[in-house]
């Protein structure tokens, strides 16, 4: 599905902020942030990524953020009636 068909389904985006710890290094406090588009306010491809995130990666997570905008809305988009062209 490309992007534009995403929102047009309903599907906004959403950046998402994960702060973590690693084994490896337990008193370092690391950042992982990314964009993807989700559907507000169940996040399910947000959930799908955590539920991976907990079975495949060796990650305590600290806390997660997630800002979300919808892109298209009934404002950005309206019919034209006329078009004025210049020479």
């Amino acid at each position: 599905m490309t992007d534009l068909e995403r929102q047009l389904r309903g599907y906004s985006l959403a950046t998402v902020e994960i702060a973590y710890w690693r084994p490896d290094h337990p008193g370092l406090l690391q950042q992982f942030s990314w964009q993807l588009y989700d559907l507000a306010p169940a996040f399910p491809e947000l959930k799908r990524f955590l539920d991976h995130w907990r079975r495949e990666i060796e990650a305590s997570i600290h806390s997660i953020r997630v800002a979300h905008r919808g892109l298209i809305g009934p404002s950005e988009w309206r019919g034209v009636d006329e078009v004025l062209r210049l020479h």
